[in-house]
């Protein structure tokens, strides 16, 4: 068991008054047996109405509107959490029966959304990686745990290289990127083997272990194991989810976790910061630098508010 306070800040500071700022944010933690969400606060600027749902994958989604000029808008995100130890799977199972109830869920609607796969012209190079990897007859938790190892050796962790619209075949060919990138691609794999795999987006709290990812938003994967559930791989590590893991929200890929995305009417010219930190049991902290992004010159009247710079920031 452990637990972690987490504060997560998103500023927008604009160069002229702007309005009409309407945003969908997806930064409210899951509660369920493994995550005990103790405390949940989200401070905005001027105090607007938060209207929540939820969503067709069980996330807890909110939107507001700051319809009065703003100068400045700030979402603050201030979480105690507790995670539980859980238990890995015993596959104790024969591989055969664990691959033919895989097959018998591809016409599951609870997991037809995390079978789908993208057209992209690298397919053929990862359904050899994958064939390769079936001929050894192993279970699927055997295979999902080699595949997340493959992504982790073949790819450089970089950032600055990729964003959140760079495609598999990009980052195929590139070889490098952030857990977004790494995530995107074991789902690919994990997919052509029959496996169901869904995107996760949330943050890791390592404290001393100096994993990757922290001082912003995570993301990992989650693999349906047959006899287990939901077991989480985390490719930009290496390692089997834990209770170093908080997660926020799960879709089939980055687009359907985004944790803050919106659009406002006014200039383009404007600054985002964001910065993650973490505080732990044993008094300490960490915390990423904030990032700064400067936004394009403007084009037109009404502005994407920065919603894929954020999710750049964000994801590592």
């Amino acid at each position: 068991m452990s637990k972690f306070k987490i504060r997560h800040v998103t500023k927008y500071t604009y160069e002229d008054l702007v309005r009409d700022s309407a945003n969908q944010i997806m930064l409210y933690p899951i509660q369920d047996d493994k995550q005990d969400v103790q405390q949940h606060t989200i401070l905005i600027t001027d105090n607007p109405m938060v209207h929540e749902h939820t969503d067709y994958y069980g996330n807890k989604v909110g939107t507001f509107t700051h319809a009065q000029p703003h100068q400045m808008l700030m979402i603050d995100s201030q979480l105690l959490v507790i995670t539980l130890h859980r238990e890995m799977p015993k596959d104790n199972e024969p591989a055969d029966r664990q691959w033919h109830e895989l097959k018998n869920l591809r016409h599951d609607l609870m997991f037809i959304d995390f079978l789908l796969q993208e057209k992209f012209t690298a397919f053929a190079e990862l359904e050899k990686i994958v064939a390769a990897e079936m001929t050894k007859n192993f279970s699927p938790l055997a295979s999902a745990i080699n595949l997340c190892q493959y992504v982790f050796e073949s790819f450089t962790y970089r950032k600055g290289i990729t964003t959140v619209e760079t495609t598999v075949d990009e980052i195929w060919k590139l070889k490098t990127g952030v857990c977004q990138d790494f995530a995107h691609v074991l789902l690919v794999m994990l997919r052509l083997m029959n496996i169901p795999a869904r995107y996760v987006s949330g943050y890791i709290c390592p404290n001393k272990s100096g994993m990757r990812g922290e001082g912003a938003t995570h993301a990992w994967v989650e693999a349906y194991i047959p006899s287990y559930g939901w077991l989480g791989l985390d490719p930009t590590n290496n390692c089997l989810v834990n209770e170093t893991h908080v997660r926020l929200a799960v879709g089939k890929n980055f687009s359907d976790c985004s944790p803050v995305r919106g659009t406002y009417r006014g200039t383009s010219n404007h600054t985002l910061e964001v910065s993650v930190s973490v505080s732990y049991e044993d008094g300490r902290s960490s915390m990423g630098d904030s990032e700064i992004i400067f936004s394009e010159p403007p084009t037109t009247s009404v502005y994407n508010n920065s919603f894929r710079k954020h999710q750049e920031m964000q994801q590592q």
